[in-house]
C-alpha cells in the first residue's frame, strides 16, 4: 500500500479553487496573528504604558507633597463619597503650618471617622491646594496590565472581524463561481437548454 502526503494530494485536487487557497492561507494567518501577534503586541502597549505611566507617576511625586494637618471643621453640606481602595471619606476644613512658620487652611478629603482636631495626611500640590495623593506602583502596575489585557484583546477582535470579511468575501467569490459552473453543466445534465 502506498500512502500519500496530505498536503501534496490538496495541492493536485482538481476541485480545488482560488478562492480556498485564499481562505486556508487567511486561516493560517489568523491563527499565527492571534497566538503570536496579538500577545506580543499586547505586551509591547504594557510595557509601554508602564513606561508612562512610571514617569506620570513620578512627575506627581516631584509636584506634590504631604504636610500632616489639623481638622478644624467640617464642611456643613458635603456627603461621604467614596474615595480609591472603597474608604468613605468627607470634605473638611484642614489647618497646618508651612515651612516659614505661616499657618494655612483649605478643604481635604479627610477619612470617615476623622474628629474636630485629629491629624490627617493631606497631599498639596506647588499652589497649596488640596489633591489627591500621587499615583503608586500598584497602580502603575494596574494600569500596565489593563492596557496589555486591553490592547490583546483589541487586536484579537481585529483580526477575528477582518478573517470574518475573508470569508464573506470568499463565499462570495465561491458562490459566484459555482453559478458559472452549473450554468455550462445543467444543461448536459437536465438536457434544458439555455
Amino acid at each position: 500500500m502506498r500512502t500519500r502526503v496530505r498536503g501534496r494530494a490538496r495541492r493536485n485536487n482538481p476541485l480545488r479553487r482560488r478562492c480556498d487557497v485564499v481562505e486556508a492561507w487567511t486561516a493560517l494567518a489568523v491563527a499565527v496573528l492571534l497566538c503570536l501577534g496579538a500577545p506580543l503586541l499586547g505586551a509591547a502597549t504594557a510595557w509601554w504604558s508602564h513606561g508612562q505611566a512610571q514617569a506620570i507617576a513620578a512627575e506627581q511625586q516631584a509636584e506634590r507633597h504631604r504636610v500632616r494637618a489639623a481638622v478644624v471643621g467640617t464642611t456643613p453640606d458635603s456627603l461621604p463619597s467614596v474615595e480609591a481602595g472603597g474608604q468613605h471619606s468627607y470634605r473638611a476644613t484642614v489647618r497646618w503650618s508651612t515651612p516659614d512658620g505661616g499657618e494655612r487652611s483649605t478643604t481635604a478629603r479627610v477619612p470617615a471617622g476623622t474628629r474636630h482636631g485629629d491629624t490627617v495626611d493631606v497631599w498639596l500640590d506647588s499652589r497649596g491646594r488640596s489633591v489627591p495623593p500621587p499615583t503608586d506602583a500598584s497602580a502603575v502596575l494596574q494600569h500596565s496590565v489593563t492596557m496589555g489585557v486591553c490592547a490583546t484583546i483589541g487586536t484579537g477582535l481585529v483580526v477575528l472581524l477582518a478573517h470574518c470579511a475573508v470569508r464573506r468575501v470568499a463565499l462570495r467569490h465561491r458562490m459566484a463561481e459555482w453559478e458559472r459552473d452549473w450554468a455550462l453543466v445543467e444543461p448536459r445534465w437536465t438536457h434544458r437548454r439555455a
